[in-house]
């Protein structure tokens, strides 16, 4: 079966109160039509068609690389306007699948099962709602079979009692709908053309409608409001954290973690409360990221234990590491095997050696260091002259002393030592003590200063 996917991602969404277009806002930190694109997608080989208007460049300029193309509605006419404006791009003998841009949580299987339905005629997707007010309601006949979709303004008192919803969604053949679409009226309460009316065409020419139900109104839920956007970032983020439980992953409330990207994890991995994961991270096999963590872009492998509101970004984390708390590791971080990254020290484009530590206070920057090399407290690298930067060697089992500032361009060599409080503005030679800091004078007899009255 040929399909062809039709996205509605034209409304201005002005409840949003927002100059960004509505399905740019994002769920778990990807635009809402982003979503809608990767269901699509995941059907198979079908081609999608996005339908825009308001900030129609910036949605192009968004999705330019998502291999989808697009056509402009420049007037908002209602959905069967819309989908008219996509006709020159549905291939005959497809079936065309119409979805929308603000219903972000819409899954693959669902209109798997909708497509199937679709095979000889429109099969369009409800959903049974305990309070159905502002939908359209699905009118079957006695045999529950499909007839027509009532808009809620145009609905007789009977038809409002009725809770089965449209949601919109629509599968039908694309040569039917190149018949139907041109002949829909707008005479209606809105004065739009509604795609829905496609289903009356077809029952009055005999052709039947199949009304495939949604599982879980979650899935055909959409996003007119920052309430409504807040209610479905939540459900998606439950479906998420139910995903990584399903696959073994501990997490000590499921309710206080948020994924805004992919999250992969090995076996036994512990994630502990109100931790964020965004863009692309890999936890090996034993991982435990404690309480109130940020990583992003990352890859932490296995048995390394990162402590509480530690940041990780762009970073590589080897086995066996142990992280904070209050670390941050930032872009071009990489650490081997058994590193050490204490409290309150940030780490930038630096290459941390097996072993190594580097346990408070300080701050590595466009650094290498070997294996096994200590850094004291407070020890920084001066890796910027206000203009450009410089890197800094240090050794294998080197030793920092605390306090000390390594102006670069500089070495350290293996097993030297550096004398706290130093500042070295020079190489130091393997096994060398360097010692660089002001003599120390003692005065007897010293008066403190007193207040004056």
């Amino acid at each position: 079966m040929s399909i062809d996917v039709v996205i509605l991602a034209a409304g201005k969404g002005t409840r949003m109160r927002s100059d960004l277009p509505k399905v740019l806002h994002p769920i778990a930190g990807k635009p809402m039509l982003g979503h809608v694109v990767d269901a699509a997608k995941a059907l198979g080989d079908v081609q999608i068609t996005v339908v825009i208007g308001h900030g129609a460049e910036l949605v192009r300029e968004t999705f330019a690389n998502s291999d989808v193309a697009f056509v402009e509605q420049t007037e908002q006419l209602g959905t069967g306007h819309a989908v008219a404006q996509a006709l020159p791009n549905l291939r005959p003998g497809a079936t065309t699948l119409v979805l929308y841009g603000d219903v972000p949580l819409i899954r693959a299987g669902t209109l798997q099962g909708l497509l199937a339905a679709a095979e000889h005629g429109p099969a369009l997707l409800s959903v049974d709602m305990d309070n159905p007010a502002g939908y359209g309601r699905i009118v079957r006949d006695n045999a529950g079979r499909v007839q027509a979709i009532v808009e809620e303004k145009d609905a007789s008192g009977e038809q409002l009692q009725i809770c089965e919803i449209n949601t919109g969604i629509l599968a039908a053949p694309a040569d039917r709908l190149a018949e139907w679409l041109p002949k829909l009226s707008n005479n209606n309460a809105q004065g739009e053309y509604y795609l829905t009316d496609v289903v009356a065409m077809s029952v009055s020419e005999g052709v039947a409608v199949s009304g495939v139900r949604a599982s879980d109104p979650v899935e055909v839920a959409g996003v007119n409001s920052r309430l409504q956007q807040a209610e479905l970032e939540r459900a998606c983020q439950r479906r998420q954290a139910q995903d990584l439980m399903v696959q073994g992953v501990t997490l000590l409330d499921p309710a206080r973690i948020d994924i805004r990207g992919s999250l992969q994890c090995g076996t036994d991995v512990s994630i502990d409360i109100n931790c964020v994961f965004e863009g692309d991270v890999v936890l090996g096999d034993g991982v435990q990221v404690g309480p109130n963590c940020v990583i992003r872009n990352a890859q932490i492998a296995a048995g390394t234990v990162v402590n509480g509101f530690t940041s990780i970004d762009g970073a590589d984390v080897g086995p066996d590491c142990n992280l904070g708390p209050y670390a941050r590791l930032r872009p071009g971080t990489a650490l081997a095997r058994g590193a050490k990254i204490g409290n309150f020290v940030e780490t930038k484009k630096a290459q941390i050696g097996a072993g190594s530590k580097v346990n408070h206070l300080s701050y590595v920057g466009d650094a290498e260091l070997g294996k096994d090399v200590n850094v004291g407290a407070g020890t920084i690298t001066c890796n910027y002259d206000g203009v450009n930067k410089f890197r800094t060697e240090i050794g294998d089992n080197a030793f920092i002393g605390s306090n000390s500032a390594l102006v670069a361009p500089v070495k350290v060599g293996a097993g030297a030592t550096v004398g706290a409080g130093s500042t070295l503005v020079r190489d130091v030679e393997d096994a060398e003590l360097a010692v660089a800091r002001g003599k120390q004078r003692n005065i007897s007899g010293w008066q403190r200063p007193t207040k004056k009255s």
